[in-house]
């Protein structure tokens, strides 16, 4: 996966940019060689949120199967 540091992205942020939206690249963004955050496209953005939604499904779903429910009230009461 391709790296930049955070002074190379600042310089090249257009060109980075470019690379994950039209040319499907996953960017890595370093700090002092540490990874900080990625440049995506946003489909694949669509695509982690799409998974995080359906992992919470099947989590939520296997909580309901075991009986571990939640007080009307108390959610009531939360929001």
């Amino acid at each position: 996966m391709p790296r930049a540091s955070v002074t190379e992205a600042k310089r090249s942020f257009s060109e980075l940019l470019n690379r994950a939206a039209y040319g499907q690249e996953r960017i890595v963004i370093t700090s002092h060689n540490n990874p900080k955050a990625a440049v995506i496209s946003y489909e694949d953005l669509r695509r982690l949120e799409e998974l995080e939604d359906a992992v919470a499904a099947i989590e939520a779903n296997a909580e309901f199967e075991a009986g571990e429910t939640l007080d009307w009230k108390e959610v009531r009461d939360n929001l």
